[in-house]
């Protein structure tokens, strides 16, 4: 059996996609880690440095803590919606998880993606995926009985449904470059010349509205601690409230991985660097990774060096500086391809 076959075998791709999940949970893990960490540097001051080297297990202590503290539903609560919001929550990333490569090898000049499925419109799917979470907040919210976690629902609402307008066309005009909503395809075109080159722009306006379709300061008016407590979560205790917190972290890491196969190149590399088999099974896997990993840092970096953002400032962001850009782009886009560069 060939190795196309071989990777395209359900089993195969079944086993892929559970080693993926784990994968996706360890550098969840680590994202937390890594974010207490480069706080504490941004604040001068160590972070977490007692449990474990350099504080290295203190996620594995907070899990304990999580599991073990007392799992409260509110009296007026709705117990059918209350309990099932965060399995909606964890549903949606895993439903995006089976779409998106986490890498590729290089066999004789071929590129094999590393995912658990590969569709015509992975793009598509991945939006729709990732708009699940909007319902699984809604769920939240609307079954604690609680003001502060409507508000902070109505706020993700304003501020997913203005963002998603000018994320979704800077997906199309990426599309529209690629000549696919394949995102294996998508990546594959930016050999050698990255599409953050062709379309800066886009990639700003992607950057932003990523972020706040994240929800990532200075975008967490949902939670916005200071004026809701914690927002949608402000009833949620136990291991809920750690679900709903680690799909917020899956979310960044899944997210970052978009960003870098959308704008980033995904994991080319020249040739040269390719040629010899070990170096073609590891190398573009592990640029990959690195510029996922480049991303989240800046990511977290913007989250602690830009204070939050008022929920009028948000709305208007993207209504009328982000949406009119992303056209902007896509004209540019379009005249790009009329002009045949």
């Amino acid at each position: 059996m060939e190795l196309p076959e071989i990777l395209f075998n359900p089993l195969v791709r079944s086993v892929i996609g559970l080693c993926l999940m784990g994968v996706v949970f360890v550098g969840a893990m680590a994202a937390v880690w890594f974010e207490r960490k480069l706080s504490a540097d941004i604040q001068q001051r160590y972070g977490p440095m007692r449990v474990g080297p350099h504080g290295l297990f203190q996620l594995v202590a907070d899990a304990i803590k999580l599991f073990t503290k007392e799992d409260i539903i509110p009296k007026n609560a709705d117990r059918l919606l209350f309990v099932s919001a965060p399995i909606v929550l964890m549903g949606s990333v895993f439903l995006m998880l089976v779409a998106i490569p986490f890498g590729a090898v290089i066999i004789d000049g071929e590129s094999y993606p590393i995912a658990a499925t590969e569709m015509d419109v992975s793009v598509l799917y991945i939006e729709a995926m990732s708009a699940i979470s909007i319902i699984g907040i809604f769920m939240v919210a609307y079954s604690a009985n609680n003001k502060y976690s409507v508000l902070g629902a109505f706020r993700n609402f304003a501020r997913m449904i203005g963002y998603e307008v000018p994320l979704g066309i800077c997906v199309v005009s990426v599309a529209i470059m690629a000549g696919s909503l394949n995102i294996v395809e998508i990546a594959e075109a930016q050999s050698p010349l990255w599409f953050i080159v062709k379309q800066p722009l886009g990639f700003i306006v992607f950057f932003i509205a990523l972020m706040a379709d994240m929800g990532r300061l200075p975008f967490d008016q949902n939670e916005s601690e200071e004026e809701l407590i914690a927002g949608w979560m402000t009833e949620y205790t136990s291991m809920r409230f750690g679900y709903c917190f680690f799909a917020e972290y899956i979310h960044l890491i899944l997210g970052s991985m978009i960003l870098t196969l959308l704008f980033l190149g995904g994991w080319n590399l020249p040739a040269v660097l390719t040629a010899t088999p070990i170096l073609g099974l590891i190398l573009p896997t592990a640029f990959f990774l690195l510029k996922v990993a480049l991303v989240i840092l800046g990511i977290i970096a913007i989250r602690w060096a830009v204070p939050r953002f008022r929920i009028d400032q948000v709305v208007d962001l993207s209504w009328k500086r982000l949406l009119p850009l992303s056209l902007l782009n896509l004209g540019w886009v379009i005249g790009l391809g009329l002009l045949g560069v």
